[in-house]
């Protein structure tokens, strides 16, 4: 009896002390763009699209995207740091957005297009200058991807959630049309 209570400590410590969840916050333009390059990464569990950074408590798109909020558009990652880390989630980020782009992404314009990372901790703050030195390539006083401690993160309506496996079609064409592949490729290739 003694050891079947030992294994069943031991199971129910490793799944449930070993395994948190943890949270991690990117805003790299159009929110749509950001779900597929972290939903794709193995040991994340979920991405969420909404709005972090700004004043105004449970905004709309519509006021996000008028600049009145102050917020950009951000997902939240919901990760296994068991199964993926945040440096890991940070060289991902990089390479899915053009960090010397200072007023927005691709052919999004304004402040709540711009690229940011939410960090929060000190810990996670360090993750990213590693992050950086990591990319050689990187013109590291040319980024305009702002480094924001995380205060607040709001979802963002329903219809925008997991658009590109909603709305393939018309995700497909946005992307084309943003020319988002080809910065992508000028930027880190």
């Amino acid at each position: 009896m003694k050891k079947l209570l030992i294994i069943f400590l031991i199971f129910f410590f490793n799944q449930n002390s070993f395994s948190k969840e943890k949270l991690a916050y990117f805003a790299g333009g159009c929110f749509w763009c950001m779900e597929p390059v972290f939903d794709k990464l193995e040991g994340v569990n979920k991405v969420v699209s909404g709005y972090s950074g700004g004043t105004v408590v449970n905004p709309t798109y519509q006021q996000v995207v008028s600049g009145r909020t102050g917020h950009i558009e951000t997902v939240k990652v919901s990760y296994d740091p068991n199964k993926i880390t945040y440096l890991e989630l940070l060289r991902n980020f990089w390479i899915n957005i053009d960090p010397y782009d200072g007023s927005g992404q691709f052919c999004d314009r304004g402040k709540s297009y711009s690229s940011a990372i939410f960090y929060q901790n000190n810990s996670e703050r360090r993750f990213i200058d590693q992050s950086i030195k990591e990319f050689k390539s990187l013109k590291v006083d040319k980024i305009k991807t702002s480094f924001t401690e995380f205060k607040n993160f709001y979802p963002a309506e329903e219809y925008h959630q997991q658009y590109y496996k909603k709305n393939p079609s018309q995700y497909f064409a946005y992307v084309k049309g943003c020319r988002r592949l080809e910065r992508l490729k000028e930027v880190w290739n």
